[in-house]
């Protein structure tokens, strides 16, 4: 199949590796995976902001490198929300499918046996948009037959520990431009989830995006902490 590989701004200039290990990913599980070069922003950060309407030529531009792939996977679940909530609906032509990683390798390839290995005491953060808004996972205010996508896909890799937390699926208080309007509130979400992860005595924490991720590294260094970030693709696609 096809697949077109989106991936989000930060993910590009900040965390290249992440972007790698998906490519690598995706090709080992037997996909031809295109990169278009012109790709840029989704347009996310200007619609949560309330500036929708200028964000046109960000979906314009999105639609016309990803047009023709079987599929379009991308890292992020944000990214992928607002791709199918907030650009396809607006769109004529239907044969777009944008799918968050752990959704593709899990509702696509239906993959149940991941070839990685990863020696370590490791905790998992849901992140909002993925979870509560994609259905990757469920949610503990909803009582409901429990179920994890990521965790799925975790419990597949040899050696890896997955801790179990006291608040599996709080917000780590990121939400995009919300750390930047109200960064105190945002910080304090911040560290609650870290030291959730601290008291577990993690040496990862991962998710399925990297902005989450990203977050909560800010707090772990300015706390000295010897615990890393790592992107699920990075784990997925460990060797």
């Amino acid at each position: 199949m096809k697949v077109g590989l989106f991936i989000p701004c930060y993910v590009d200039q900040f965390y290249p590796q992440v972007a790698i290990a998906v490519l690598e990913l995706l090709q080992a599980q037997g996909c031809e995976v295109g990169y278009p070069l012109d790709q840029t922003c989704c347009g996310q950060p200007m619609a949560n902001s309330g500036f929708a309407a200028i964000a046109g030529d960000c979906n314009a531009n999105f639609l016309r490198n990803f047009a023709g792939y079987d599929y379009i996977v991308t890292p992020s679940g944000s990214c992928a929300l607002h791709l199918k909530e907030h650009v396809l609906p607006h769109e004529a032509n239907s044969s777009y499918q944008v799918y968050e990683l752990c959704e593709f390798l899990t509702d696509v390839l239906q993959v149940s046996s991941i070839q990685a290995r990863f020696p370590h005491r490791v905790g998992f953060h849901n992140s909002c948009h993925g979870q509560r808004m994609m259905g990757l996972s469920s949610m503990s205010e909803r009582v409901l037959p429990a179920f994890s996508k990521p965790l799925s896909l975790l419990d597949q890799v040899a050696g890896l520990e997955i801790a179990t937390l006291d608040r599996s699926d709080e917000c780590c208080g990121f939400g995009g431009t919300f750390c930047v309007s109200e960064e105190a509130i945002s910080s304090k979400m911040g560290k609650d989830r870290v030291e959730d992860h601290r008291s577990k005595n993690v040496e990862y924490i991962t998710g399925g995006d990297m902005s989450c991720l990203m977050h909560m590294e800010g707090i772990l260094r300015r706390q000295k902490s010897p615990i890393k970030v790592i992107h699920i693709a990075e784990i997925l696609n460990a060797r």
